[in-house]
């Protein structure tokens, strides 16, 4: 027989240790959040129902979805009940969590959320919308004003016609000034660097370019009463398979429609400027600091950079996770020879590099998260000029030797090869792989490769620096034999 579903009302079933470590009953519209995906979930939800619990502060989160209503539907028939379940290298542990009070659809609930964003008990306006959803254009990082779905917002009369969060939220601003205007901190939690002007910037562009007649007040307000911190969000949260829900059932004893999963680790930094009231995160280890800079450059280059180098060095030595690539005889030892390289390029004010990478080796060794390294290779065109080239720019001229840095770019110059029916060699995709692929063609050195394969990646500069070219091409006969050198 199948089992209940999970609810307020089967919540006696579960194991007391599973239960909420809140009631859910108790706890206030005091957040709302747009973007109810499993990152949400699995992130800060769960550091504010712990604040919740610990500081006795009825902080509930009011969870907008900006398209699609499914999520919502289910959460609703479990009252925004769900479960999250870590994946411990001992074996998963799960247990539901119980600070999201509501959801709701953004255009569908338009009244409502209206209310909540007039409201002064609402003090904190959350989004995970991805770097697609703020509308920037590309390399002025200011709000595309002519792409349709921005344009058809600001042509929109009623707050139930907005398609766009940077609409919404711009209209609910404008709502909550000629309501009184009580101080708002909006904080975007987006895996991007410098969220928070990068959330201000489409803001206030959606202001300026609204036709509304108190459109300046709005903005002198805004400067006032909002603030839009900066964050660093880290947790790895995998898709949800069908497994997972199965876990998740038999450790509740009810059926969990809409379970998350996640890395035991979690990492929540924030700059320490809100506008007004906000949960005490702190109290579940979140960091408030003065400048979350130094935490942005070391996930990039410490997390995301070592994940790059595993990924195209496992590759080439025939691994498929980044825990296959630590279960090797060089995969720990690359992590910590990346990180005691590329740490020197930091600024002060971060986390320890060398402290860092034992967390790192913890986290990548976790055999229970199956991190794919063909999901991390894509794209490499855009991701390792971010991941890399600072800090290799960094030590050429201090100078300092790179022989790691090089030995990871041996690694996707291999990479770009073209496999023999002309698909991509380990199954990774990039938008410039035609171009990447091309720079193998003629039968051209490994010297005259590395410099073209820089090029088109955008590194004039490097790919001008003999030593660095003749030191990577140097690496690669060994890297495309699968032998991977320390």
């Amino acid at each position: 027989m199948d089992p209940p579903p999970l609810g307020r009302a089967t919540l006696g079933r579960i194991a007391p240790g599973l239960r909420p470590a809140v009631d859910p009953r108790e706890l206030r519209p005091r957040v709302v959040h747009f973007g109810l995906g499993a990152f949400h979930r699995a992130h800060q939800a769960v550091y504010t129902e712990r604040a919740s619990a610990l500081s006795g502060e009825p902080w509930g989160i009011v969870a907008v979805a900006p398209r699609s209503l499914s999520v919502v539907t289910a959460m609703r028939a479990q009252d925004c009940l769900y479960s999250l379940t870590e994946r411990r290298p001992e074996g998963p542990a799960t247990r539901v969590i119980g600070s999201v009070t509501e959801a709701l659809g953004m255009r569908q609930d338009a009244a409502r959320i209206d209310a909540l964003l007039a409201s002064p008990e609402v003090t904190v306006l959350t989004s995970t919308i991805t770097e697609k959803g703020h509308h920037r254009r590309p390399g002025s990082g200011e709000l595309d004003t002519l792409a349709p779905e921005i344009a058809a917002d600001l042509a929109a009369r009623e707050t139930g016609g907005l398609t766009t969060v940077v609409g919404r939220i711009a209209a609910g601003l404008a709502l909550r000034m000629r309501s009184g205007g009580a101080p708002v901190t909006l904080l975007s939690c987006d895996n991007m660097a410098d969220n928070g002007s990068a959330l201000a910037t489409v803001v206030r562009g959606f202001v300026e370019a609204s036709s509304w007649p108190d459109r300046w007040a709005v903005l002198d307000w805004m400067t006032a009463s909002v603030t839009f911190p900066s964050t660093v969000v880290d947790r790895i949260v995998p898709a949800t398979t069908d497994p997972d829900r199965h876990t998740a059932d038999a450790a509740l004893g009810v059926r969990d429609s809409v379970p998350v999963v996640g890395e035991p680790y979690r990492q929540w930094v924030l700059d320490d400027s809100f506008a007004g009231p906000r949960p005490p995160w702190e109290l579940d280890g979140a960091l408030f600091v003065p400048d979350v800079v130094p935490y942005q450059l070391t996930k990039l280059r410490l997390l995301n950079g070592a994940h790059s180098a595993l990924a195209y060095l496992g590759a080439a030595a025939g691994c498929g996770t980044v825990a296959d690539a630590l279960a090797t005889d060089w995969g720990e030892r690359l992590v910590r020879a990346f990180c005691a390289e590329v740490g020197p390029t930091l600024p002060a004010g971060g986390p320890d590099p060398m402290a860092y990478a034992d967390d790192l080796v913890e986290r990548f060794r976790n055999p229970a998260v199956r991190h794919l390294l063909q999901q991390i290779g894509s794209d490499g065109s855009l991701k390792i000029p971010e991941r890399w080239f600072g800090a290799l720019r960094t030590l050429r001229a201090s100078p300092s030797p790179t022989p790691v840095l090089e030995l990871a770019l041996a690694a996707w110059a291999n990479a770009t090869r073209a496999a023999e029916d002309g698909g991509p060699l380990f199954g990774t995709t990039d938008p410039a792989a035609a171009d990447l692929a091309n720079c193998w063609q003629g039968s051209p050195s490994p010297h005259d490769t590395v410099r073209r394969l820089l090029h088109v990646v955008g590194a004039v500069d490097l790919a001008e620096d003999d030593d660095l070219v003749s030191g990577i091409a140097a690496r690669i006969p060994a890297t495309r034999a699968g032998h991977i050198d320390l």
